[in-house]
């Protein structure tokens, strides 16, 4: 088995294998999570200073914020299998 590597945007890659879900960043409790995360210094910005469109939660339960679609994302994880 492969390393498959997944593009999130501005040439930063997350391993396909450890993402347990892709989500919109804009529900209540998805802020949550990310303030959360961010405290426990579990977030990854690989957002490059743009606006954040997904959060990809890892096995690991690290949060990465990303400026790439979810549906984006989704398509690139389809293609790659």
């Amino acid at each position: 088995m492969g390393l498959n590597l997944i593009n999130i945007g501005f040439g930063n890659v997350v391993s396909m294998n450890r993402i347990v879900a892709i989500i919109s960043p804009e529900p209540a409790p998805m802020k949550r999570m990310r303030e959360e995360a961010r405290k426990e210094r579990r977030l990854i910005d690989a957002t490059h200073g743009r606006k954040t469109r997904s959060i990809i939660i890892t096995d690991s339960n690290h949060v990465v914020l990303s400026s790439v679609q979810p549906e984006t994302i989704s398509q690139r994880m389809n293609d790659l299998q």
